[in-house]
């Protein structure tokens, strides 16, 4: 399926399970909790905690579906919740680093791809960054986010994005360095 055709499939998901059809609620866990798994993962760095907090974001979906206004919305919306869940428990837990944030707009196109070859070195770098950077550079590279789906997911302004993957990306070249 195209990316367009899977976004419609995906409202038409969202339209039937608010009309109460659990098939079309259960097609949408399965299609979305292995990759907010890993989001989850990313940001909680502890498996049995990322299982914990997808329960419960699947727990808030199933109660707050019907108030979702917008189907196409669905992606956003639903890392909205996971995000606020793994950072619930990082505060909780007190592990939380919150970054000094200037605001500064920086021009994210500055910086070149990774290969392909190197993916496990940045998964596994990717554990060593602070939660708002694993965070970023998950939902822009793996989830394929626009900065615009990336802000409304993290609840911030779009320069801030733009300064959050500038920085992440340059935590993760450091953490990859031999």
């Amino acid at each position: 399926m195209t990316d367009h055709a899977e976004q419609i499939y995906d409202s038409l998901l969202v339209v039937r399970a608010q009309a109460g059809d659990e098939a079309a609620f259960g097609e949408l866990v399965e299609r979305y909790s292995p990759r907010l798994r890993y989001f989850l993962r990313k940001l909680l760095a502890s498996a049995d905690a990322a299982e914990d907090a997808l329960q419960d974001v699947w727990l808030d979906v199933f109660r707050h579906l019907p108030r979702l206004a917008d189907p196409q919305a669905l992606a956003a919306w639903l890392y909205r919740i996971a995000r606020d869940r793994a950072f619930g428990r990082l505060r909780k837990s007190g592990r939380f680093e919150q970054l000094i944030d200037d605001g500064a707009v920086v021009d994210a196109a500055d910086d070149g791809e990774f290969s392909p070859e190197d993916a496990s070195r940045i998964h596994a770098a990717l554990d060593e960054l602070p939660p708002e950077h694993r965070e970023v550079l998950v939902l822009r590279f793996l989830e394929e986010m626009s900065y615009e789906e990336i802000a409304r997911v993290a609840g911030c302004q779009l320069g801030t994005v733009r300064s959050r993957i500038h920085y992440a990306k340059r935590a993760l070249r450091k953490a990859l360095r031999p």
